[in-house]
């Protein structure tokens, strides 16, 4: 291919298939708790790290790092201790750190809101040698956390109470959620946008929630979405001249309508075949799933021993 002869998109690619797997891979978990919006609020708070970059003349990827991590720890102490004011103290943060990526990178030498635009919408040409390795680190970071505490992860985003009777550190695990989130944020800020990046951790998961019948089967396929949809719109941002973020953005929405699409005459099916198996006269939708049916059998075994001892006493 062409566009493989150029250095410049050789790291675009490679960036583009870092963030596809990594943003999925954080985003299955947000979505779980029900915090799809995390992501877009940590991009907010990332402009100040990327200003801050400009104005020590230091890798805006690394400061963008560290303010986004400090973002989200923050931004999840706002939800442990917030209460009642926690929606005013996060939106102080996310337009604060909007805010200050704007008069940083003003004060910057040579620096003007211009410069900001490849970072909030993704840029292929501006990612350099030094991007690629900070990237690598950081994705490498979330893929060894998504995928080593998985279980532990899965358990706190489905139930926090169940985790921490489990003896889970919920606290710790939700914190590490939140910092793996930031760092991901930062992973996909020079391909999507920091303005962009929510999309690539919620979309794919929803589209693989339309076929997937599993955890495990779930996230390979939102991750599997994600590398398609980033490199093909790296491809396409490269021969049609289009930016990027917004590329990659649309297939992914594109990708969700097909496989809903698809999805609904295959649920369909099964909801007939599930008919079809179940015994006749027994109500539809009245079948307990077989572990409560054990509950329940073991309930009525203890319910019926109790009634035979008290028999006995009355005897």
């Amino acid at each position: 291919m062409e566009l493989l002869n150029y250095a410049f998109m050789q790291r675009a690619l490679l960036a583009a298939v870092l963030v596809g797997v990594t943003a999925p891979a954080i985003g299955i978990y947000l979505v779980q708790r029900r915090q799809s919006l995390m992501g877009d609020g940590i991009g907010h708070v990332a402009m100040t790290g990327v200003g801050l970059g400009f104005l020590l003349s230091a890798s805006p990827v690394w400061t963008a790092a560290v303010v986004s991590v400090l973002g989200a720890v923050l931004m999840e102490l706002i939800r442990w201790y917030g209460r009642t004011r926690g929606d005013i103290a996060l939106a102080m943060l996310f337009y604060g750190g909007m805010a200050g990526g704007v008069l940083f990178i003003n004060l910057a030498p040579g620096g003007s809101s211009a410069n900001l635009t490849s970072y909030l919408f993704g840029s292929l040409s501006t990612v350099s040698p030094s991007d690629v390795t900070a990237i690598c680190l950081l994705a490498a970071f979330v893929v060894l956390v998504t995928l080593g505490l998985r279980r532990q992860l899965f358990a706190v985003s489905q139930d926090e109470e169940f985790a921490r009777v489990t003896g889970l550190p919920v606290r710790a695990l939700n914190l590490l959620t939140a910092v793996t989130a930031a760092v991901t944020v930062t992973v996909a800020m020079r391909v999507v946008g920091l303005l962009l990046v929510s999309a690539l951790m919620v979309v794919p998961v929803a589209a693989a929630q339309q076929l997937g019948r599993s955890f495990a089967a779930t996230f390979a396929i939102a991750v599997a979405i994600g590398v398609g949809v980033t490199i093909g719109g790296t491809v396409t941002s490269y021969y049609q001249d289009v930016p990027p973020g917004a590329t990659i953005v649309l297939l992914t929405i594109a990708a969700f309508v097909v496989l809903t699409a698809l999805a609904t005459p295959l649920a369909r099916r099964r909801a007939r075949a599930l008919a079809a198996a179940r015994p006749a006269g027994e109500p539809a939708g009245y079948a307990l799933p077989a572990g409560r049916q054990a509950a329940g059998q073991e309930t009525s075994g203890r319910e019926t021993a109790d009634r035979g001892t008290a028999d006995r006493a009355g005897a």
